[in-house]
């Protein structure tokens, strides 16, 4: 029998579907984080989850208000981990890093610390960065290119190998009656120099539990990828198809091998957008109000907005639709219906916004499909899976027997209660099937990640 799949939730309190704040009864307020943090961390320990997972942003600005809300104002991943350490016992706690700006040891200080203060439950997202706005916010003139920033993104790896390695497992002695504290033989400087990072050590924290923190990454370049296939214990990808998984997993795969690793070793897990509720029908009606509060150009004055997308209007989806400058549907009301047999006539892009939305929706063209449900659809895209404990769990199964992925970072539309949903109706489902439940006393423990590769060649005993 398979071993039950790595679940973790991808906390994001604004919600990831950029019009969830705005369901009814939505968390809309980062002044009130605190309280919904420390919601999703019990939800998610409780139903057996294996990790919560922190991403983190460098930078603001008004067009994230449209684009990603939940990034224009976010509790910081370490400082969220550390919060959540305290009212969990069980769960991994993730938090990104972004290795263009941070300092090596100031990281493997706090995620020591974190990993000590939690018994081992702490992991590390190490990310390059992709905001341009971040490099002034560090006082730099530009982002550095792709290159340097994964020339360094490798020696910051290394540095922060050998510095969780600073002390041996038995370097403290603490004989009181001897007057020995440590043998100084076991604890050794990083000594590491690099083109991009320096570093001397040691480091003034205690050896992490599990040695090394499980590191994560994800990326689609052709660095990022050999960075997750040689580096990372497990690869987030973001692959919208099974066939794209399975094709993405098996080439990380193959480059681990390539590298000397043991495919095994590395972990390929993916994002999942699931929309719950307790019958398909109820999950059906989520999305809908979802599409419906999308912000879109309806002639109420948004497109007057600071920063508020060119996409959203009805023009720009019938530009995508190959509809000519004088289709009578350009006259068209945005909550009128759209007719079958105008819709049958769409360019494929278009075409599969259609399938899509009545797929997740119900809406048919010709009955109660209208130009608002698709103009916000194709600008405002995501991969919902969409139903109710079954369906979820059918997804999760088919992906995993499929060699599409070890696991899943489960994406929660809007908080709480789209988490709570997955937690009280999927969760029970995934576990009474197999899918959910590892075990094990420290993260790298419960995701069967095996020993660490030490940097570092041991003290001999004796």
């Amino acid at each position: 029998m398979s071993e039950p799949l790595i679940v973790g939730a991808m906390v994001r309190t604004l919600g990831a579907y950029p019009s969830g704040w705005r369901h009814p009864g939505a968390h809309a307020d980062p002044h009130t984080d605190a309280a919904v943090l420390r919601r999703i961390a019990r939800l998610g320990e409780d139903a057996g989850l294996d990790y919560l997972f922190f991403g983190d942003w460098l930078a603001t600005g008004p067009d994230l208000e449209y684009r990603d809300p939940y990034l224009l104002a976010r509790i910081d991943p370490l400082s969220a981990v550390l919060y959540l350490a305290g009212v969990t016992e069980r769960i991994g706690l993730i938090a990104t890093v972004n290795s263009t700006y941070a300092d090596p040891y100031a990281t493997a200080r706090a995620t020591a610390s974190l990993d000590v203060l939690t018994g081992g439950r702490a992991g590390v997202n190490l990310v390059t960065g992709a905001e341009p706005r971040a490099a002034a916010n560090h006082g730099r003139d530009s982002h550095a290119d792709n290159t340097a920033r994964y020339d360094r993104a490798e020696e910051f790896v290394r540095a922060l190998r050998l510095l969780w390695e600073s002390w041996d497992e038995d370097a403290w002695i603490a004989d009181a009656a001897a007057g020995v504290l440590i043998d100084p033989e076991r604890l050794r400087a990083a000594a590491f120099e690099g083109a991009h990072v320096r570093v001397e050590g040691p480091l003034n924290v205690a050896r992490p539990p599990q040695g090394h923190l499980p590191l994560v990454h994800a990326g689609t370049s052709p660095r990022s990828r050999a960075l997750a296939a040689t580096e990372a214990d497990f690869a987030l990808i973001a692959a919208p198809t099974l066939a794209s998984a399975i094709d993405a997993r098996a080439e990380l795969r193959g480059l681990a091998q390539a590298s000397g690793r043991d495919p095994d070793e590395l972990k390929v897990v993916v994002p999942v957008l699931p929309v719950v509720a307790e019958t398909d029908a109820a999950a059906r009606g989520i999305v809908e109000r979802l599409l419906l509060l999308v912000p879109i150009d309806d002639g109420g004055g948004n497109r007057d907005r600071v920063a508020f997308p060119p996409n959203r209007s009805l023009a720009s989806f019938l530009d995508a639709a190959g509809a000519a400058g004088d289709d009578p549907s350009r006259r068209a009301a945005v909550d009128d219906t759209v007719p079958a047999a105008t819709a049958r006539a769409f360019a494929e892009v278009a075409a599969s916004t259609v399938r899509v939305v009545q797929d997740r929706t119900g809406r048919r063209a010709g009955v109660d499909l209208t130009w608002r449900h698709l103009i916000a659809a194709h600008a405002v895209p995501a991969a919902f899976v969409v139903g109710g404990p079954a369906a979820i769990a059918d997804h999760f199964e088919q992906w995993r027997d499929a060699g599409a992925a070890d696991g899943f970072n489960v994406l929660s539309a809007f908080q709480p209660a789209q988490f709570e949903a997955f937690t009280a109706l999927a969760a029970p489902e995934l576990r009474r099937r197999g899918l959910l439940g590892r075990s094990g006393a420290t993260l790298r423990d419960r995701l069967s990640l095996g020993a660490p590769r030490l940097a570092h060649a041991p003290v001999a005993v004796g």
